[in-house]
């Protein structure tokens, strides 16, 4: 069966089967009759077999022309990359993002419209209506078509070309960024700096080694879990502290400078040196302020900036300094892509380490990870030995530091988790709530509530509204407590707290964001009783700033 989430259609265990119905082909803007797609995924267990119902399947809809990546294989921003470069009419990843892969865990379906970005909510909800009521179906018998081999094969009535999943994507990001200037970075300075990058077994890797091992001239040392594997290798693709462990432990161990790693689908990254975690928020924010002088991309200049609702706001602080227009919307990186379309953003992130710019309608890890190398490079031009932490100071002591962590409790029962919610909406929804101040368990501390509500969006583009996108209070001191409730894994639901503090206190800079964060995260749990709801002490993954 079909479960939506946003854009992607996920399959669930025992057994991933595909629904063999042309539900995504027929909700397609003008239908598929001629269309030309983009088809690859992140290698994970069934994408091969995948990629041959979907042969079968559009060549009986009329689909003319299908490029797919070699073995099945293409990171989601390199979709997006082709989509745009090759102006087909949109394309189907094979992929269930940062969730884990093999015969028992998560298969995922995702379509993206012409423009390279996520389908619009108006495609996915007509992709979900059809598969409520279709009773038939229209597929081609056709061999299995042999996925290795590169070139333009006629498949029934059908075109396949089968490209190299690396080569176009790669020549874009030489198009953005000074890949000389990282070298000479790389190369030149005394000592050396030492790098990692991690693709935990995802797609990434074969990127991972044309970028740092072919165009940047680092040894194999430098990359590791760079083969894609259908299970991941047995582990969590997902680049954070928890899950990218084996990157932390090696960068803290052998004093490595740079470490960076992505996801299962190559949309998100982690930004890691020796003693120096750069979060998604920070991350964004930092990107944002250097990228017209040391990105050649941006050297004409930003047009605007954005970050998700939950995300920290220190971005907006970049963007006004800068004079530069700034967006919070919801969730979802398709907000983010009619923003681009109207020639109003250029750089936008969200906290769950996903990252991009208007090169592409997706979000991109391994083009922020470049960004890094970039921003390093370039600040080692204007003050040499300039390491991660040396630019992160840097930036808190002009802009300020968003203390910033995000709770994350996977796998909840969801009817305790949605019980939550509602408890949550109800105590909003009262008279008194707002004005009430609310005191921390362990301390004498209290927040004064400024304003409570469902966090809804309305589209400065299309006008089109985006309701009950994630619960929010903020407080007088301009804190704030987030909760949301994400689905996109296959065993139930996660929930997610988000709790932020801004300071321009200097002597704060350097502190565990936890500590300054402890009376914050109190009132968060006693508030929402998340522990009684949920039944869970603590979260399975906590990201700090």
């Amino acid at each position: 069966m079909y479960s939506t989430t946003g854009p992607i259609f996920k399959l669930f265990k025992p057994k991933p089967t595909l629904a063999k119905n042309p539900a995504t082909l027929s909700a397609m803007p003008g239908g598929p009759e001629g269309k030309t797609l983009v088809v690859g995924g992140d290698g994970r267990y069934f994408s091969p077999e995948a990629v041959q119902i979907i042969l079968r399947i559009g060549a009986a809809n009329g689909i003319k022309h299908v490029i797919l990546g070699q073995n099945a294989i293409l990171s989601t921003p390199a979709v997006s990359a082709l989509i745009r470069s090759l102006k087909t009419d949109g394309g189907i990843l094979l992929t269930a993002s940062h969730n884990p892969g093999g015969p028992d865990n998560d298969f995922g379906i995702k379509f993206n419209i012409s423009n390279g970005g996520p389908a619009p909510e108006e495609v996915t909800n007509a992709i979900h209506k059809i598969t409520e009521t279709i009773k038939e179906y229209k597929q081609i018998q056709l061999p299995d078509l042999d996925l290795s081999k590169t070139g333009e094969f006629t498949h029934g009535p059908i075109k396949v070309t089968i490209v190299d999943p690396v080569s176009n994507y790669i020549q874009l990001l030489k198009d953005i960024f000074d890949f000389d200037l990282i070298k000479n970075w790389l190369h030149t300075t005394s000592p050396k700096p030492t790098v990692l990058f991690d693709a935990l077994n995802g797609v990434t890797g074969p990127y991972g080694r044309a970028i740092f091992v072919d165009e940047l001239g680092l040894d194999e040392s430098s990359i590791q879990n760079c083969v894609p594997k259908p299970d991941f290798g047995g582990s969590h693709p997902d680049p954070n502290l928890t899950y990218a462990h084996e990157l932390v432990e090696r960068v803290e161990k052998e004093n490595i400078e740079f470490g960076a790693a992505s996801d299962g689908d190559g949309d998100r990254n982690m930004i890691y040196g020796k003693g120096a975690f750069v979060t998604p928020s920070d991350s964004v924010a930092i990107i944002a302020d250097w990228a017209e002088k040391a990105i050649p991309y941006f050297k004409s200049g930003v047009k605007g900036l954005a970050r998700s609702m939950p995300t920290s706001g220190a971005i907006d602080i970049v963007a006004k300094d800068k004079g530069l227009e700034v967006f919070e919307v919801p969730t979802g990186w398709k907000f983010f892509g009619n923003l681009m379309d109207a020639g109003r953003l250029s750089i936008c992130g969200e906290e769950s380490f996903g990252t991009g710019s208007d090169h592409i309608r997706e979000k991109d890890g391994v083009w922020a990870i470049v960004a890094w190398l970039s921003i390093l490079a370039a600040a080692n031009k204007e003050k040499p030995g300039s390491g991660i932490n040396d630019v992160l100071m840097q930036h808190w002591k002009k802009y300020g530091r968003s203390f910033f962590s995000r709770y994350d409790y996977e796998e909840c029962e969801s009817e305790g988790a949605e019980a939550m919610m509602d408890h949550l909406r109800k105590l909003f929804a009262s008279s008194d709530f707002v004005g009430q101040s609310l005191k921390a368990t362990t301390s004498e501390t209290s927040f004064k509530v400024k304003e409570a509500d469902d966090f809804s969006y309305t589209d400065p583009i299309d006008g089109s509204v985006s309701k009950k996108q994630g619960l929010y209070i903020k407080f007088e001191d301009g804190s704030r407590i987030i909760f949301r409730l994400s689905g996109t894994g296959s065993s139930g639901a996660t929930v997610r707290l988000y709790v932020e503090k801004y300071s321009k206190n200097e002597s704060e800079y350097g502190l565990d964001a936890q500590d300054g964060l402890k009376p914050l995260i109190e009132v968060a749990l006693a508030t929402s009783k998340l522990k009684e709801f949920t039944k869970r002490e603590k979260p399975d993954v906590i990201t700090v700033s």
